[in-house]
């Protein structure tokens, strides 16, 4: 195809899909290249699934198989409205449920990726939960009352200074409808650090609309390389650290950069180190007098795993 006839596809408003639209996907199932299969929109933010971390799939009939993975699912106009990414397959093969990324989504992490390298996410500082009947009547909520209810909010955090309180029910984000926890939970995550956001509530029968900003998580951290530079590349900060080992305060560790002196000591975004060189560590200061020179084990929580990193 001669260069000039190529032009990048219009990529449409995800949120304007409708259960029972036509749609195209395409992509190359088993290597065979340019295949173009159609269906319907079967659901839309579909969660849940234990694919991602943060779900909010278009779900939908048109055939997908591997090799589709990363491939357009588009409109009848030919625009963009999701990226094939995934199957539900017992028997190994295409049964008709076929996930895709919506557009606005993929848009939202592409214009995070290009301006940082990476994905930046914040915090707002709030648990929530999908609306049960029992909830609903112990809240007093109407019959089909739809959002997501919080059941928690962080001190000293965006939620608390927006004036959030256990047992609201978030009704909508940025005039946006949330449907449940998950689906709010995913609105959250693909807003920048900083941005300003609107939440309407439902608090004992009145409507609110309550107003806060994205919080950086990594607040507070400084430069690794200012306490040793046998971390350089990494960000850290004092925590009071709370998992199923319990609460215990340590040192966080935010973004790692790939390949630096941290990285290549196993550090990643998200640990928390308790102990360096069989030595405890709870503040900045401790970790700064105790790895001033050498670095040979560091011991820290990843996920639900404590791991000892022996260097040498």
């Amino acid at each position: 195809i001669p260069s000039e006839d190529l032009k990048a596809i219009k990529v449409a408003d995800s949120d304007q899909l409708r259960v029972g639209d036509f749609v195209v996907a395409i992509g190359n199932p088993f290597g065979l290249s340019q295949t173009v299969t159609s269906g319907i929109v079967s659901a839309l933010g579909r969660s849940g699934l234990g694919i991602e971390g943060y779900e909010n799939f278009i779900q939908t009939d048109a055939s997908i198989n591997p090799g589709n993975s990363g491939g357009p699912l588009v409109n009848l106009r030919g625009e963009l409205v999701g990226i094939n990414t995934a199957i539900l397959a017992p028997g190994g093969g295409n049964v008709g449920i076929g996930f895709a990324i919506p557009s606005n989504m993929a848009g939202a992490i592409q214009r995070q990726i290009v301006e940082h390298g990476s994905v930046h996410r914040g915090t707002f500082g709030m648990a929530l939960q999908d609306i049960d009947r029992d909830l609903a009547d112990a809240l007093n909520l109407p019959v089909g009352s739809r959002g997501a209810v919080v059941t928690g909010v962080d001190v000293a955090s965006a939620a608390a200074d927006a004036g959030l309180r256990a047992g609201d029910l978030v009704v909508a984000l940025n005039g946006r409808a949330v449907s449940g926890a998950a689906d709010l939970t995913t609105q959250l995550a693909l807003l920048r650090v900083g941005a300003n956001v609107e939440v309407e509530v439902v608090r004992q029968g009145q409507r609110l609309i309550l107003t806060a900003a994205i919080a950086d998580p990594y607040a507070g951290y400084v430069d690794a390389k200012q306490l040793t530079t046998l971390l350089d590349g990494a960000r850290l900060g004092s925590v009071v650290d709370e998992s199923h080992l319990g609460t215990n305060s340590g040192i966080g560790v935010g973004p790692v950069r790939q390949d630096s002196p941290a990285w290549q000591r196993g550090l990643r975004e998200g640990d928390v180190i308790f102990e360096v060189n069989q030595e405890r560590v709870t503040t900045l200061r401790q970790l700064r007098e105790v790895a001033d020179q050498r670095i040979t084990q560091l011991k820290l929580r990843r996920g639900n795993r404590l791991l000892t990193m022996v260097t040498r």
